[in-house]
């Protein structure tokens, strides 16, 4: 007997799709813009076991764009608003909370259990390379967003694997790096093929170089983010 959670997925997926769900235990790196959306979906489609990764606080700046950002949290580890909203809408999902900042060096033990999907919604390019490869050669189903920002165009989103992405400096970026650890195919992006709008100005960090602010339109991230969601969701509900 399945709870009311699934009323209306069970319209769309069969009964074997939500039981896959509810057994599947999904990695997603980052509770951003991107990543929030990601896990959000997740959830409500019934994803039994989330492992989630990041190491910020919700900020002002963050409300425009991420999901989990709201008066209520501001100041909240990023990990510890969303562990508490998934709560409310799916209490059987367990979430496991990573709260630390993932440096290159740390991939191999962070992918220390047998992940069913590994989502890659950060930031860093070194520490997306980083997860991405050790993922693949894990083994693991791995599903990355290139970068929202700086794009508001919708109909110019695309989910493709990163073989075949273009017109994004991110994706060609990753696309280099990973096929030097011999990887160049496999990994499912979600990427924009716009022209971005010119960069914002730099913002000082103390005690580190600073770093240019990229300007968000409020629905892309969450846009980049149901799509890597629709994807890892129909591939576990599709799982024989």
């Amino acid at each position: 007997m399945f709870s009311p959670l699934f009323e209306r997925s069970l319209l769309v997926f069969s009964e074997q799709g939500i039981r896959n769900l509810q057994n599947s235990h999904v990695f997603v790196a980052g509770v951003g813009g991107v990543g929030g959306f990601v896990i959000e979906a997740l959830a409500r489609a019934g994803v039994g076991r989330l492992t989630i990764l990041d190491h910020d606080v919700v900020s002002p700046s963050n409300m425009n764009r991420q999901i989990i950002a709201l008066h209520s949290t501001q100041g909240q580890l990023k990990t510890h608003a969303m562990l508490q909203r998934i709560r409310d809408i799916n209490p059987d999902c367990v979430v496991s909370a990573i709260t630390e900042f993932a440096h290159p060096d740390d991939m191999d033990a962070l992918l220390n259990e047998d992940y069913d999907y590994v989502v890659d919604a950060i930031d860093s390019l070194n520490c997306k390379v980083a997860l991405v490869a050790k993922a693949v050669q894990k083994g693991f189903n791995v599903a990355s967003s290139m970068g929202a920002g700086r794009r508001v165009d919708p109909s110019k989103v695309v989910l493709a694997d990163i073989s075949k992405t273009h017109g994004c400096a991110l994706a060609r970026n990753m696309r280099q790096r990973l096929k030097k650890q011999r990887i160049a195919k496999g990994v499912m992006t979600v990427f924009s093929t716009e022209v971005p709008k010119a960069p914002g100005p730099m913002e000082e960090i103390a005690g580190a170089r600073g770093r240019v602010v990229n300007g968000t339109a409020s629905y892309m991230p969450g846009l980049f983010g149901l799509m890597l969601a629709g994807h890892v969701i129909q591939k576990l509900a599709e799982k024989e």
